[in-house]
């Protein structure tokens, strides 16, 4: 299986992207294909071939190359001519107009002002079938692939239109004057295609902020080479383990580690920091990040497609490229609602013929009827929210990497949040050293240095850094083995010794006196967190660690329980521990004491309750918790794995991103169903109109044309939103 990226130039409208999908689908091996309008892109999963797939998009009528293997200079010139002619057309046919708009103008204000009638074809002709030809060539391909599109109903209206003006004009002549429709024809066009100008242009700023991410790169990179020489190379030739040079006001090219300096970086494009981080070294940097005034030098540590922001641009498309599960019941309407309209048109002709109004009159109406009933505010409803909501939110350092998230996440009513390196720190640190029976308090720290050494727990972390600086010398390992949630074990020149929590005492058949119990008690009582030293069956000594909490963490929990949504704290921690902390950040459930393997199970038996779940962690042990979870908020700062199980991922360790994820996303929903809501209304209202005989064919056009526009320009309100 295999999954491929076409960019689509051509489609109108939701009709062109089900075209385009049943091409598509048809091609062998393909297993899912999903067109997003709003993006003029395809995702299609399979086993096929780039060519085949890109064969069949031509043979429906539209053209189609591999996303992200055009070269961007040569993309963006393509891009700036096909702008050009669409300007082009649109002035052209604007200015062939004119006379036919000053003429209906003075017809409305009870002028007789008329062209010859033989001047009349010859100015709309190159409206309708010049500029207008892409409407006819789309509608021959509708016919063909058994389609409804826009192009079909605005080819089939203007095509009508005149067609039976140039019957009149051929066979009554002079007489023919004042009951020609030939601006009916040209003016339809023109106002469809001022109409898809600015459409477009709406279009562009709802994937304004993935177009910003992608030019963050800068296009070369000052590398050193082995003599020392700073060199000047495209930003392709830097391989991992290159040494570059970062210049004050620099932006870095790729993901890597500071060599020498010291410097603050500006992040705000990646993670939405307002404020410059301070980096030195050993620090890591991000590709596309801006230096501030100090020079670095930088080793490259992952390059091209492996870099941060690559993989950000990555997810962020594939989010706005996928299909929310409100857009599928719009897709299976527009699929039908062209052949209705269509249908409504004939009748009305009829209608109209048997109500005894002749064929002029009758021809208007049904005319109006197929411009009216365009169905691109529909076909747009759903993505461009979707492509302007996750925008926003990668601005603020928000990914959402599942297009389905977003609906789950406006209707999540339970959020649960791990707690070490979640709504704390994550690094604790030791403060107190505790041994028993006289014990050397040295020997207890060297001990449990030995047990923890390679690992990267954060109590590990904290062990191994409270013997920096200390000539110790570790005895030597055996049999090294990590419980999960409990602790580790091993032997230490020979003889059995274990770290870790009660549970691990428990497996262990380990005994407590009861003055160490108390002791220990006191210290969780103030919010520590206890390890046991073991040595030999017996506990020689206990380690108190203490953990800050999140600056935000308060104000997060607040936040959302002022939205109604329950707080709870899952956590591994004992229950002293994980009480103390949801004190202090008024947190009503708590459930500690949890194994990584049962984090998942105490979300599946809330999720039993009736609850809509949210997990919020950062650690490898919280990703079966993030995968069953409605929706998985992954921190981060944290594990890869986590960051993979995740549907959502917050660029920096900050609580209050969760409750604004869960406000973008609900958010970007209620714009999906404003937009659809809309988008109904208008043709609902519309069509009755036009088949009543009270709009006109232009009138009709110019509101068929505004109803994208003000689709898409509602869609571009998301844009305002921070967090």
């Amino acid at each position: 299986m295999a999954t491929i990226d076409l960019d689509i130039d051509g489609m109108t409208c939701a009709g062109c992207a089900t075209r385009v999908e049943k091409a598509l689908r048809a091609v062998g091996g393909v297993e899912r294909a999903d067109v997003n309008l709003a993006l003029e892109r395809a995702e299609i999963a399979g086993t096929m071939r780039p060519g085949d797939l890109i064969d069949a998009v031509e043979r429906a009528g539209y053209r189609a190359w591999q996303h992200d293997t055009e070269d961007p200079e040569v993309a963006a010139a393509r891009a700036r001519a096909s702008d050009r002619r669409a300007w082009l057309w649109l002035v052209v046919s604007a200015l062939l107009s004119v006379p036919f708009m000053v003429q209906m103008l003075a017809m409305a204000a009870g002028l007789h002002l008329m062209m010859p009638y033989w001047l009349e074809p010859l100015l709309a002709a190159p409206v309708v079938f010049g500029a207008g030809a892409r409407f006819h060539k789309g509608a021959y391909h509708a016919i063909l692939n058994r389609v409804g599109t826009m192009d079909l109903l605005v080819s089939i209206g203007t095509g009508a239109a005149f067609f039976y003006s140039l019957v009149m004009v051929l066979t009554r002549g002079h007489a023919s004057e004042g009951h020609l429709y030939f601006e009916a024809a040209a003016v339809i066009v023109t106002l469809v295609l001022l109409g898809k100008r600015m459409e477009a242009r709406a279009k562009a700023g709802t994937t304004e902020a993935i177009r910003g991410l992608m030019s963050l790169t800068p296009p070369m990179a000052r590398r050193l080479t082995a003599s020392g020489e700073e060199e000047t190379v495209p930003l392709g030739e830097i391989q991992v383990g290159d040494v570059l040079v970062v210049r004050p006001g620099d932006r870095v090219p790729v993901d890597g580690t500071v060599l020498e300096g010291r410097t603050e970086v500006d992040q705000a494009m990646i993670t939405g920091e307002s404020a410059p981080v301070a980096k030195g070294p050993g620090d890591p940097v991000t590709g596309g990040t801006v230096n501030g005034d100090g020079l670095v030098k930088v080793t490259a540590g992952a390059v091209g497609e492996d870099t941060t922001l690559a993989k950000i641009v990555r997810l962020v498309e594939r989010a706005q490229a996928g299909k929310a599960p409100i857009q599928k019941l719009v897709d299976r309407v527009s699929a039908v609602f062209v052949p209705v309209v269509l249908g409504l048109s004939a009748l009305t002709f009829v209608g109209w013929l048997v109500a005894g109004q002749g064929v002029e009159a009758a021809l208007i109406a049904a005319v109006s009827v197929l411009v009216i009933a365009c169905p691109c505010a529909l076909g747009l409803a759903t993505p461009t929210a979707i492509v302007a909501g996750t925008g926003a939110a990668a601005r603020a350092g928000i990914l959402i990497k599942d297009v389905d998230a977003l609906e789950r996440a406006a209707r999540i009513d339970r959020v649960l949040f791990d707690k070490t390196g979640t709504l704390t720190m994550g690094e604790p640190h030791l403060t107190r050293v505790q041994t028993i029976a006289g014990f050397d308090e040295t020997d207890a720290l060297c001990l449990a240095a030995a047990l923890q050494s390679g690992s990267s727990h954060p109590l590990a972390r904290a062990v191994l850094s409270a013997i920096k600086g200390k000539s110790m010398t570790l005895p030597a390992t055996s049999d090294s083995r990590n419980h999960p949630g409990e602790g580790v074990s091993a032997d230490l020149d020979g003889v059995p010794h274990a770290l870790g929590n009660r549970a691990l005492l428990d497996r262990l058949g380990t005994v407590l006196e009861e003055s160490t119990v108390a002791q220990a008690t006191e210290a969780e009582a103030a919010g520590q967190t206890i390890s046991y030293l073991v040595r030999d069956g017996a506990v020689i000594a206990w380690f108190a660690f203490s953990d800050q909490l999140r600056e935000d963490a308060a104000s997060a929990v607040q936040t959302l329980k002022g939205t109604d949504i329950g707080v709870g704290l899952l956590s591994g921690d004992t229950q002293a521990v994980a009480d103390r902390v949801a004190g202090e950040l008024g947190i009503d459930q708590v459930i500690a004491g949890v194994r990584p393997d049962r984090k998942s199970a105490e979300v599946k038996a809330l999720q039993k309750q009736g609850y809509r779940v949210a997990m919020v962690g950062d650690g490898i042990n919280d990703a079966p918790a993030l995968v069953q979870a409605d929706i998985g908020i992954a921190m981060g700062s944290g594990a890869d794995i986590a960051l993979d199980a995740a549907a959502v991922t917050l660029m920096r360790p900050v609580p209050g991103l969760v409750p604004a994820t869960l406000d973008i996303c609900r958010r970007t929903v209620a714009k999906v169903r404003h937009n659809l809501f809309w988008a109904f209304i208008y043709n609902a209202i519309g069509l009755p109109l036009a088949a009543l005989g009270y709009l006109s064919p232009a009138l009709a056009g110019a509101a068929m044309a505004m109803s994208s526009v003000s689709v898409v320009v509602s869609s571009l309100m998301l844009r305002r939103w921070k967090p």
